[in-house]
């Protein structure tokens, strides 16, 4: 036999042994029970004669193979051995297929779908059970979802109670009921405080954020490789400050709750500083229970200047006038229940579950309910100032996009929507209502005269002209609009309508940003790319339309939040005038238990 045919099979020989050994580690190294195809090539090209029958070789002794052996070796299928399950593995498997038979629900059926994928490629090993008896592991889980009201969930969503009870399984039958229950349990528990309970777009279709989550096989294997499993479930959840901060918030407010709620200020006239009134107490103490007045409650009916300022600054926590007055608006929000601060509370955890953790080193951020935007750079504010937003019927949409150029002395391209809702009507009583406005009547991108229109022929789905207002004293945008452009057609923009932001809600655009200090904005945004004050004074002087590109874009998030807590610890509210909180909470009440 030829040295080289020897060495060929005794390849074979030590490829064989190498494979036994890792079918009994439960390891294989290939999809089927062939010989692997660069083996058989190797055989087929050697091409020396059959020699005579061989002689098996014993153990310890020299592999002398012939021709023909080798031949009939390597035709001979390569067997990997099904690894034996254990009888808890079995039952888990079973298990596994009993729930997957039982589920009522097509999202169920998917969830158990992916997590008896995670255990056929883990070959059925358990995560929960370990010596035959629940792990520790298993206690940690069910102690974190008895827990999970510590961040806005509900822990009979996760059954906490019954998988408590589990804890006590003995048996093969009761360990895989509970190993698949609590895996069924962990994967919706990490996905609702990784991405939240609901599909926000699902929800509101005013809502335009799509977050998403880990795979029931990530989290089941996270779960399985982790040695601390209370800090990987932490590291699901929101990893901002913003989370933090109203997660600890909302302990304090239950806090309170367990303790009876705070003291109700009665009804009655009026109250402004300096004057008596029985009521004082009751407002002392609420404001002591606030954090927001230092001392003892004393029996004192006078509402000094001490008080005087803890109300005030109660107003501004709360998005009311702060003028320091207890009118019907202050003694509404004074009174409102613990619990619904809380529910709002709750609402508020399940939105930041939405949002993505990193916005941006550089990023603008905007809340609707607040009326309120701000520019950030790496994780400081820079720039901050209120805004007007969209009307109640013509709310601003939640969505993210990013600022890509800055227009000074813009046109205003009216949109067609207030071109024959609210100009159509006008145009029909006075056609000189547009040159009034600095506003050109455009046909197929002509200038014509609105005067020679009859527009009582017009309405709304026969409207084939477009209104564009020019640069200029009262144009719609201002001096200056920046531009995320987006399919909500939402831009912030410059306003000549300055008096409204005195108030303290703000809610009276068609849905963009209307910016208090545009100019102020623009430094901000342009400083780095040379454009000081002074130059974007100028070229606004100018009445010349610019745009200015930015060198890298800039993330906006434009969200709602109706209650957050700032650096300094004070908790804010917001009054809900979209009444996307009642959607949110109605649509969470609709999944309890599921």
């Amino acid at each position: 036999m030829g040295a080289k045919k020897i060495e060929t099979i005794n390849k074979y020989f030590y490829l064989k042994v190498f494979v036994a050994v890792l079918a009994l580690a439960g390891i294989s190294i290939f999809h089927s029970s062939a010989v692997p195809i660069a083996f058989a090539q190797s055989e087929a090209a050697s091409s020396e004669p059959a020699e005579s029958s061989p002689v098996k070789p014993q153990e310890g002794e020299a592999v002398a193979v012939d021709g023909e052996l080798a031949e009939q070796e390597a035709e001979a299928e390569l067997i990997v051995p099904e690894p034996v399950l254990s009888p808890l593995q079995l039952a888990i498997k079973a298990e596994l297929e009993l729930r997957k038979d039982a589920a009522k629900s097509k999202a169920l059926r998917a969830r158990l779908g992916d997590i008896e994928a995670h255990y056929i490629a883990s070959g059925y090993e358990p995560i929960w059970i370990e010596g035959g008896k629940p792990s520790k592991k298993a206690e940690d889980m069910v102690e974190m979802i008895n827990l999970s009201y510590e961040d806005g969930l509900e822990p009979n969503d996760y059954d906490a109670d019954e998988l408590f009870q589990k804890l006590g399984a003995s048996d093969e039958s009761s360990l895989a009921d509970l190993e698949i229950h609590l895996a069924t349990t962990s994967v919706s528990y990490s996905q609702h405080m990784n991405a939240g309970r609901l599909n926000p777009s699902e929800v509101n279709r005013e809502i335009v954020i799509y977050p998403s989550s880990l795979g029931a096989d990530s989290i089941l294997g996270n779960i399985r490789r982790t040695s601390s499993l209370k800090a990987y479930v932490r590291l699901l959840a929101p990893l901002t400050p913003r989370y933090e901060r109203l997660r600890s918030a909302l302990a304090s407010y239950r806090r309170i709750e367990a303790n009876g709620g705070w003291t109700t200020v009665p009804e009655g006239e009026v109250l402004k500083p300096g004057m008596t009134d029985e009521r004082v107490p009751a407002l002392r103490a609420r404001m002591v229970q606030a954090g927001l007045l230092e001392g003892e409650v004393t029996d004192s009916q006078v509402y000094d200047d001490a008080l005087v300022a803890a109300v005030t600054e109660f107003q501004d926590r709360v998005g009311i006038e702060m003028d320091g007055v207890v009118g019907p608006g202050t003694l509404e929000q004074l009174n409102i229940p613990v619990e619904d601060r809380i529910a709002t509370m709750e609402v508020n955890m399940e939105r930041n579950r939405w949002m993505q953790n990193d916005f941006g080193a550089h990023h603008i951020f905007a809340n609707l309910a607040d009326q309120v935007v701000k520019v950030v750079l790496n994780e400081k504010t820079v720039h901050a100032e209120i805004i007007q937003v969209g009307l109640p019927y013509h709310r601003t949409p939640v969505f993210t996009d990013e600022l890509e150029y800055v227009e000074i002395n813009p046109f205003w391209n009216v949109p067609y929507s207030i071109a024959v809702n609210e100009y159509l009507p006008k145009l029909r009583r006075n056609p000189g209502v547009l040159a009034a406005q600095n506003i050109s009547l455009l046909s197929n991108g002509n200038a014509i005269n609105a005067r020679r229109v009859n527009w009582n022929a017009y309405g709304k789905g026969n409207f084939p002209f477009r209104l564009r207002q020019n640069p200029g004293q009262g144009n719609a945008l201002g001096r200056i609009k920046f531009m995320f452009p987006n399919k909500f057609n939402v831009y912030m923009h410059d306003t000549p309508s300055k008096s409204k932001f005195d108030r303290a809600q703000r809610y009276f655009s068609h849905g963009c940003l209307r910016l208090r200090n545009p100019l102020k904005m623009a430094e901000v945004l342009l400083g780095e790319q040379g454009w000081d004050r002074e130059k974007i004074d100028a070229t606004v002087a100018s009445g010349k339309r610019t745009v200015v590109k930015l060198d890298e874009k800039i993330p906006v998030h434009i969200v709602y939040l109706t209650s957050w807590v700032n650096k300094d610890g004070s908790v804010h509210f917001r009054k809900d005038v979209y009444g996307r909180d009642n959607i949110v909470a109605d649509a969470l009440a609709k999944v309890r238990g599921r």
